[in-house]
């Protein structure tokens, strides 16, 4: 018997293979766990380096973690979107509510901390995924013929 291809986007199976393969298949295109890891280890390289630029303060954390949806639309191919965007988000909610856990607001954070951790999460995954927009954006033109 032949086992069918996983990674074909023809979609043409037979009836006798089951619909587990073709959930499976649109599944990994959807959302792929080694491009997931690989976000997260860029998104949080990203919040570390922009959050250690001493001017900038909060704002460069969230510039890195766009910069790390940049880097990841050149290290990979296709959208990846969900996988930017869910890095993106966890990196910068726990990194919002852990960096104010050491400050002076901590009964605000005690009472606002899921809010708290809403914004940064948000401003994560929009930051990401504009990040991956532009940079598949760019890779798109550098490897367009002229």
């Amino acid at each position: 018997m032949r086992r069918p291809d996983l990674t074909s986007d023809d979609g043409d199976e037979s009836a006798s293979s089951g619909g587990r393969f073709r959930l499976d298949a649109r599944f990994r295109r959807l959302f792929a766990p080694r491009v997931f890891l690989l976000a997260l280890v860029c998104s949080v390289v990203g919040l570390v380096a922009g959050g250690a630029v001493p001017i900038v303060g909060s704002f460069g954390r969230f510039v890195g973690i766009a910069f790390a949806g940049f880097v990841l639309a050149f290290l990979t191919s296709g959208r990846r979107y969900v996988e930017a965007g869910l890095a993106g988000a966890l990196t910068a909610g726990l990194g919002f509510v852990l960096g104010t856990l050491n400050s002076a607001l901590f009964p605000v954070i005690a009472d606002y901390g899921l809010r708290i951790a809403g914004i940064g999460t948000t401003a994560g995954l929009i930051a990401s995924i504009v990040g991956h927009y532009l940079g598949r954006d760019l890779r798109a033109g550098l490897t367009k013929e002229v």
